[in-house]
């Protein structure tokens, strides 16, 4: 190919391509870019005396604390008092859990704390307390789950031993009183007058029970 130039047939390298910073723009930017936002954009700290009422339970400052029934005579009732077992048992946190049915010592505890803050006719179980928080019933209790808060709320509390019983109660957390074999009774002999009398024993409750010395 006579009368061409050969070297208008060799290839020059390219310029090189200047290098820019991102788009600042929103519809360019990359989402992945943006990872450490502003943290004084962050959301402050939410804690429970920002929505619950300080109520604290006998020695329930630093736990949760449930006063349920274990009949099934309201099946309504019976039935909140599990949803709301389940929902601590999901998150393996310690409950305290007082069974007004069993005694009724704790029916009259429940109904001191709450006193003038709920009709008497309406404290019923299940109702929860948590580091010295009402939480509320049923309804309120599953109301935190539904929004994702429970989590928060049992933040530093112990955590359950994965397939830990009681080895004295098997979790039941009553026995049978050790003085009167839950009889209720006591006999007393009377030194003067030699006669035995048959009293009620002090240190069970009406059904005969005692609180597990090692879970309770």
């Amino acid at each position: 190919m006579e009368g061409l130039d050969t070297e208008s047939f060799r290839f020059s390298p390219l310029p090189p391509t200047p290098t820019s910073k991102p788009s600042q723009h929103k519809e360019n930017s990359n989402p992945n870019l943006n990872l450490n936002p502003n943290p004084a954009l962050k959301k402050p700290a939410w804690t429970l005396s920002d929505r619950f009422e300080k109520i604290c339970p006998p020695n329930g400052e630093k736990k949760v604390v449930i006063y349920t029934t274990t009949l099934r005579g309201v099946r309504r009732t019976f039935e909140a008092c599990n949803a709301v077992r389940a929902a601590f048992d999901a998150f393996g946190v310690q409950i305290c859990e007082r069974d007004v049915s069993m005694d009724s010592g704790f029916k009259e505890e429940l109904r001191e704390l709450l006193k003038g803050k709920e009709k008497e006719a309406t404290v019923v179980p299940p109702r929860v307390f948590v580091k010295g928080f009402y939480i509320g019933g049923a309804e309120e209790m599953l109301k935190v789950v539904e929004e994702g808060l429970l989590g928060e709320v049992l933040q530093g509390l112990p955590r359950k031993v994965v397939g830990g019983v009681c080895e004295g109660c098997g979790d039941m957390r009553f026995l049978p009183c050790f003085r009167c074999n839950g009889s209720c009774k006591m006999v007393v002999h009377k030194q003067k007058q030699g006669n035995a009398v048959v009293v009620k024993c002090s240190d069970c409750n009406e059904n005969g029970l005692v609180l597990c010395p090692l879970c309770s």
